[in-house]
């Protein structure tokens, strides 16, 4: 079940089963959240892709960051960046999950649906994200479309566009559901 609140966030309040362990995805709510999500990037794309001796960019300074975090606990255990990069465009990038939490619990799905149901709650008329080969089945598995393949930072990677329509009606019955409430 996913809420909309009236700052325009929207929260994946699911419960999704791990062994023992429920998550929800919102955004970042303070500096220690935007540094732990930045160490969770930093080991993913940092020390085991060995992508970057940095992952930390100029796009950082005006990224929104959203984490995922269980339940019953304060760690970071998932997070992905979204930007406009011009009026109606999104990006979301550096989607990274915690090793223990890979393949499990619908993690890296929540993650993906929120940063674009965010991204069009702030406006977003188109939602892109240049995507490692390895991913593409997962985001076409949500009916994200494949645009144009191309290699970035020596790795394989595909531009790929988010459904909006279908977004756009989730957050419109999410709209309803939240008015009765």
């Amino acid at each position: 079940m996913r809420r909309l609140f009236a700052t325009g966030e929207l929260r994946d309040m699911s419960r999704m089963a791990t062994p023992n362990a429920v998550f929800a995805v919102r955004l970042a709510a303070h500096a220690d959240e935007i540094r732990a999500a930045r160490a969770l990037r930093h080991q993913v794309f940092c020390v085991e892709q060995a992508l970057f001796t940095s992952d930390v960019d100029a796009i950082d300074d005006h990224a929104i960051t959203l984490v995922a975090m269980p339940a019953h606990g304060r760690e970071v255990i998932g997070t992905v960046r979204i930007y406009q990069a011009e009026a109606g465009l999104w990006f979301g990038s550096r989607l990274a999950v915690a090793p223990p939490w890979r393949r499990r619990a619908g993690l890296g799905p929540a993650l993906i649906r929120s940063a674009v149901e965010t991204a069009q709650a702030r406006g977003c008329q188109r939602f892109l994200a240049h995507v490692q080969a390895g991913n593409v089945a997962l985001f076409e598995s949500l009916n994200w479309q494949a645009l144009e393949t191309c290699l970035l930072h020596g790795m394989p990677h595909c531009l790929m566009q988010a459904p909006l329509c279908r977004a756009a009606r989730r957050a419109e019955s999410l709209l309803a559901v939240t008015a009765d409430l």
